[in-house]
């Protein structure tokens, strides 16, 4: 099994980054494969609803590095998706490659997997349950299994402004953990065969 960590954070090795690992040791200490990328680290443009690949799977006329990302994804059993809180959202570098990922809906190809959000904000009320809601509902809108975070109801949250802080957030750190937790049983659920 395997599932592929998403950094929306334009901010390298930051508040998002420690929220990730600590949800991705989780994970691996269960025995699943982590891997990760940094939505900043590719060229992924905005969808432009030209529609193409809705006649043709997977074909996107824009030229970028968008299609082997959603590949990645696509190749992954489970997804977490960790994002700061840009304007009561998520940043607009990861908007765009949720956007492009009409690509993969048009195939349903992410259908059942498991995903769990992280997200992190400046205040301790400063928008974290708006960018959850955000990156949960993209999970529904590709039919996905969505995780909790025990008792963290929508995922991960927690509060960090400056590069660091989030490690001194405890509750916001245990909940990653407890969401590694979920998206591990969810996975390690799924893999065993049920009675007809």
């Amino acid at each position: 099994m395997k599932v592929l960590a998403i950094n929306g954070s334009p901010r390298k090795n930051g508040n998002t980054q420690l929220l990730i690992d600590a949800a991705s040791e989780v994970l691996e200490d269960a025995g699943i494969e982590v891997g990760s990328v940094r939505v900043t680290d590719f060229d992924i443009r905005p969808c432009t609803a030209c529609d193409r690949c809705s006649k043709n799977p997977w074909d996107c006329p824009i030229k970028d590095d968008a299609v082997d990302v959603l590949r990645m994804m696509s190749a992954a059993d489970g997804m977490l998706i960790g994002s700061p809180v840009y304007c009561g959202g998520v940043t607009a570098q990861l908007k765009a490659l949720l956007d492009r990922s009409i690509i993969p809906y048009q195939r349903a190809e992410f259908k059942d997997k498991v995903g769990g959000a992280l997200v992190v904000g400046g205040a301790r009320n400063g928008g974290q349950e708006l960018a959850l809601t955000q990156i949960n509902t993209y999970f529904l809108m590709m039919d996905m299994v969505v995780a909790s975070a025990e008792n963290g109801f929508y995922g991960a949250m927690a509060t960090g402004n400056d590069k660091g802080d989030v490690a001194d957030d405890e509750e916001g750190m245990d909940k990653a953990r407890g969401l590694g937790r979920r998206v591990a049983h969810l996975l390690k659920r799924q893999a065993v065969p049920r009675a007809p």
